[in-house]
């Protein structure tokens, strides 16, 4: 595919950006409530490890908006985003990530999750949508009601994506998924995505970590389901031990590499 963009194609995404830019405020307080939304929630509380939070960064987009372009060349469409579209067509521009300890977790993190959305009047757009390519945690997810779906990349991930409601302009893209994931994401996305790297070696170690991290889920997954059915009480995550969903979002605004550095 060739990297190379018009003239007329770059000023085109500079305009997009540019508007983006004029509206950022807008996704800057969609976040806050978001965050308020999910944070100090009693009911998360026993399931969740930490919080992640990010709005997009304008180059971020406009490196986005590139690869678009050239892939609607290569396929020979049509690019049509317009500043009448864009924040219908590009959806994570805000981004929110839940982190938890094992898989089975998110059966009762999904029902909170869907509750808290309905309860504040949130629209749903899209999901619970878990992208998996292991076949085990897709008859998992299958099994408690969730859709999957395989897009071709080596991760698992429950995803969301909702706005505040109809007429509002910002979309948020949720995304619940474990620490173990966690670390292949980190390492796929600063060396990887979205631009593949050419270093062999390093596409095939990613590989190898993608197995290693869904290997250790189920590790996480035997040690709390053997702890369960040996303990009269079953294991409930004690809050003193590990950082709060609210903690954590102010944490990430701070430090987390999730903000500065992600690229969708």
């Amino acid at each position: 595919m060739s990297s190379k963009i018009s003239k007329t194609e770059a000023d085109r995404i500079d305009e997009l950006v540019a508007y983006y830019r004029e509206n950022i405020e807008q996704f800057k307080r969609f976040m806050g409530s978001v965050q308020s939304l999910f944070s100090n929630v009693e009911a998360l509380t026993p399931y969740v490890h930490s919080t992640k939070c990010r709005i997009k960064d304008p180059e971020h987009l406009k490196d986005k908006l590139t690869r678009r372009i050239l892939g609607c060349t290569e396929r020979k469409e049509r690019f049509e985003i317009t500043k009448k579209n864009l924040f219908e067509k590009v959806t994570d521009l805000v981004g929110y990530r839940i982190l938890h300890l094992h898989t089975t977790q998110i059966d009762k993190i999904n029902r909170i999750i869907l509750e808290l959305l309905e309860k504040d009047n949130y629209v749903l757009i899209e999901g619970p949508i878990a992208r998996t390519w292991d076949s085990e945690f897709e008859s998992y997810f299958k099994s408690i009601g969730i859709e999957t779906r395989d897009t071709g990349r080596m991760y698992t991930s429950v995803h969301y994506l909702f706005k505040a409601n109809t007429r509002a302009l910002p979309t948020c893209e949720l995304q619940v998924r474990t620490l173990a994931e966690e670390v292949w994401g980190e390492v796929d996305h600063m060396i990887n995505y979205p631009h593949p790297t050419n270093v062999t070696a390093c596409r095939e170690q990613i590989k190898v970590l993608a197995r290693v991290t869904s290997s250790c889920s189920r590790l996480v997954d035997s040690i709390f389901q053997s702890y369960n059915e040996s303990c009269p009480q079953p294991f409930i995550q004690k809050t003193n031990q590990h950082t709060s969903p609210d903690k954590a979002a102010k944490e990430s605004r701070a430090v987390n590499p999730y903000k500065s550095k992600r690229r969708h």
